[in-house]
């Protein structure tokens, strides 16, 4: 299993009531679910409409359960944003 961090923003930090905490998980679609046992509620339906960035690079539409995470990485929790 790797370890690393995850980063909230905005209404997915509020929504999970931390800036960012750790994951120990294979994939993106491990960490994820780890984070909804985790926070429960109102968490759940943010991450539904949020983007994903790994070390930096966006995930896109590949499927979470195909996105290897790595030592030490980070997973960037980003919900849509208003303005423009």
């Amino acid at each position: 299993m790797a370890q690393g961090t995850v980063r909230y923003w905005a209404a997915a930090k509020a929504a999970a009531g931390v800036a960012e905490e750790p994951y120990e998980a294979e994939t993106l679609a491990e960490a994820l679910d780890a984070a909804r046992e985790r926070h429960p509620g109102e968490l759940v339906r943010v991450l539904r409409r949020c983007s994903f960035l790994i070390d930096g690079g966006p995930v896109g539409t590949r499927g979470h359960e195909t996105v290897r995470l790595a030592e030490g990485g980070t997973v960037e929790v980003l919900p849509p944003f208003a303005g423009g």
